[in-house]
C-alpha cells in the first residue's frame, strides 16, 4: 500500500491526522506531510478510513 495526497486538493484539516497520526501530520507551517508512504497492513484500516473521512477527496491508496 502506498499513500498518495493531491497537494492541490488539500487544505491540511488535519482529519487524517486525527485518524492516522502514525500516516499524516499537519506541522506548524500549515501544511501535511505523510510521514509513513508505505504503512504496514497494522494500519491498513486507519488509512483507508482517513481516505474517507477526508472532506476534499485529497487522499487515495495505491496498491
Amino acid at each position: 500500500m502506498k499513500v498518495k495526497v493531491n497537494f492541490d486538493l488539500c487544505t491540511s484539516n488535519a482529519v487524517c491526522m486525527g485518524i492516522a497520526p502514525e500516516v499524516f501530520e499537519v506541522r506548524d507551517d500549515g501544511y501535511l506531510y505523510i510521514l509513513n508512504e508505505n504503512p504496514g497492513p497494522e494500519l491498513e484500516d486507519k488509512v483507508r478510513e482517513a481516505v474517507a473521512s477526508c472532506p476534499n477527496g485529497a487522499i487515495s491508496i495505491e496498491e
